[in-house]
């Protein structure tokens, strides 16, 4: 891709994604997400009603009469954007890719954050760390995170999403709002999350394509695992054969879906033919 279709690409998702974070997901994301605690801010004269355990005794003492400590919420946030881009990623049937769609999202999300002043930073990962962006503020650097979405091409097609759960444990150590976005077409992440997300706010997007979930009847097919590569004939026309995938699907999905629960983090789930729009609004207004 040449650089005035990269940055026409850019511009884009930019007008459609910021569009979206100004008008719907702004609010939203600023009540969702809360601050890391209460800061000092300054020191005023007692008021009837105060609560006594905010008394600041040395200047009391100074002045001879009662000042608390004022504390306010400290609002700024970090935002870490966790992207699979394994070769699976690359699936799509309907209009738009899964990696498409998770660009979209990822960029949503990053212009809403950006909204509250907070930093956004990246991590792509395959079976390995791709790429990491440290977070950073501003528009600019949001549009960085977006060229990296749409034109970074990986290493390896194959995923570990424990493996990039340790990398943000090892480079996050303030609490960090955490979006994982990925088909989790994956398992051996149980432990790995549990530790994330006993310290960071852990999110996990499911994007995925209707046409994953089940093999239609088509008799004989040539497929390709789209991470492995590998290349094989598949008698999609035996029950037995439609059924095997149903259910390694669903086991994957079920692993996700529990996983993220049990460990305290939230999940989302987002069809490539369906509106993230109304995904991501219904989940911000549940946490709200």
């Amino acid at each position: 891709m040449d650089t005035k279709e990269l940055l026409k690409k850019v511009r884009k998702i930019e007008i459609k994604t910021r569009r979206l974070s100004d008008h719907i997901f702004g609010g939203e994301y600023h009540s969702t997400f809360k601050g890391r605690g209460m800061t000092f801010s300054e020191v005023r004269q007692y008021q009837f009603g105060d609560d006594v355990r905010n008394i600041d005794w040395n200047v009391t003492a100074r002045y001879n009469e009662p000042y608390i400590k004022v504390f306010e919420e400290e609002r700024e946030l970090t935002m870490m954007l966790m992207v699979d881009i394994s070769g699976s990623e690359l699936f799509g049937t309907e209009e738009q890719f899964k990696n498409e769609i998770v660009t979209e999202i990822a960029a949503t999300l990053a212009f809403s954050a950006t909204q509250n002043n907070d930093k956004i930073g990246l991590i792509l990962f395959s079976d390995d760390i791709e790429l990491y962006i440290p977070p950073k503020k501003g528009r600019s650097h949001v549009l960085r995170i977006i060229r990296e979405l749409i034109e970074f091409k990986p290493k390896s097609k194959l995923t570990n999403i424990s493996e990039a759960l340790k990398f943000l444990s090892n480079v996050m150590k303030k609490k960090a709002i955490v979006f994982v976005l990925s088909d989790f077409i994956a398992d051996d992440y149980k432990q790995t999350l549990k530790i994330s997300a006993g310290r960071h706010d852990i999110t996990g997007i499911r994007v995925y394509d209707k046409h994953e979930e089940s093999i239609p009847n088509l008799g004989m097919v040539q497929m390709q695992d789209e991470e492995s590569g590998e290349l094989v004939l598949v008698n999609t026309a035996s029950k037995s054969v439609r059924q095997n995938y149903s259910k390694y699907y669903n086991e994957k999905v079920d692993y996700f879906k529990d996983t993220f629960t049990k460990s305290g983090s939230g999940t989302i789930d987002c069809r490539v033919d369906e509106s993230y729009v109304k995904k991501l609004l219904g989940y911000f207004k549940r946490r709200g």
